[in-house]
């Protein structure tokens, strides 16, 4: 299907202040709580270089879908993402399973998210329940509604928060690193020391390894907020994306190489544990207030505002479709 100039035209962006630093910004937020929690459980799937070549292989299909976003948000500057982009490419029909696939996971994942958010309260005030979700729930619907502006400038903010905990947590371990460390898990039936599960367990990794970089997508959604989407969402994106590999790389191979994978495998904070084994426990502390519950929590509800938003601007998009194409057809019938 070729995309018409009428049809874009009709469909200009609106004109936001957020420069491209600002998205790159944004897209790290949405990002940046995987690299404290999560993915350090493809390790006790795989092993660590098991682990290892499904972050290796996430990585390469993420940075491929991104720069394929990158593109097609310089040629479709819409806030509709996927949807917007399926729907030129494929025509109503594939924009319609397109836009319904992604529509499914912003309407299930807050519910997920708003649990989590409801866990990390209680451990802080041992309060929890049906209460605290709504609370967020409404509290960040109200953000929504003010503007969307004012929360990716405190995203940013604490974007760097969390850049800063990992940086050096990433500074102290350098000293303690073993390359034996790596690979101190013990192989199973058909594994070796590489990867001690064997090929399944590169499969069983790979949820595990999506945790580094699941959301960074979600950039496109804020093209609406940018000065110039040609141009500032397709640099937003990469450099969101190249930094998170960065980061990605850091975590892997530091935390495992300074304590052993076995310990970051099972370990629920990987980065507070690593920091006490190595006797930075001044650190950790740090770390733990700042870069863990501080930044997890207001990490997890960017997490539920991104996809609160996200779920809004895919249905208004699709619903702005489908009413002028039926404007459209009814203007057409009326001329007959």
């Amino acid at each position: 299907m070729t995309t018409s100039n009428d049809y874009l035209a009709q469909r200009q962006l609106k004109r936001g202040a957020a420069g491209w630093i600002l998205l790159a910004g944004l897209g790290i937020s949405y990002v940046i709580s995987g690299d404290f929690a999560g993915w350090n459980f493809g390790i006790a799937q795989a092993g660590w270089g098991g682990f290892v070549i499904a972050a290796v292989l996430m990585g390469i299909m993420y940075l491929a879908l991104v720069l394929s976003l990158a593109e097609m948000s310089a040629a479709i500057p819409a806030a509709g993402g996927g949807y917007s982009f399926a729907r030129q490419a494929m025509g109503p029909m594939g924009g319609f399973l397109t836009g319904l696939a992604v529509l499914i996971e912003y309407s299930l994942a807050p519910a997920a998210i708003v649990i989590f958010i409801g866990s990390a309260v209680n451990e802080l005030t041992g309060f929890d329940g049906p209460i605290v979700y709504a609370l967020f729930y409404l509290a960040f619907v109200g953000i929504h509604i003010f503007g969307v502006g004012e929360a990716l400038k405190v995203m940013m903010v604490i974007s760097g928060l969390a850049v800063l905990a990992i940086l050096a947590t990433g500074i102290a371990l350098v000293p303690e690193f073993n390359s034996a460390n790596l690979f101190d898990i013990e192989p199973i039936s058909g594994g070796d020391l590489m990867m001690p599960m064997g090929l399944y367990g590169v499969w069983a990794a790979l949820p595990f390894a999506m945790w580094l970089f699941l959301a960074v997508e979600g950039v496109p959604l804020a093209a609406e907020e940018a000065k110039d989407p040609k141009k500032d969402v397709p640099k937003g994106i990469i450099a969101a994306m190249l930094f998170l590999l960065f980061t990605a790389v850091l975590v892997v191979v530091l935390l495992s190489g300074a304590v052993g994978a076995k310990v970051i495998g099972s370990s629920a904070v990987p980065l507070v544990d690593a920091l006490n084994i190595a006797g930075h426990s001044q650190l950790a502390t740090f770390v733990n207030v700042l870069g863990f519950l501080f930044t997890l929590i207001l990490f997890a509800v960017g997490m539920l505002y991104y996809f609160m938003i996200g779920q809004h601007r895919l249905i208004a998009k699709s619903a702005e479709e489908e009413f002028a194409l039926l404007y459209q057809a009814q203007v057409e019938l009326e001329a007959a």
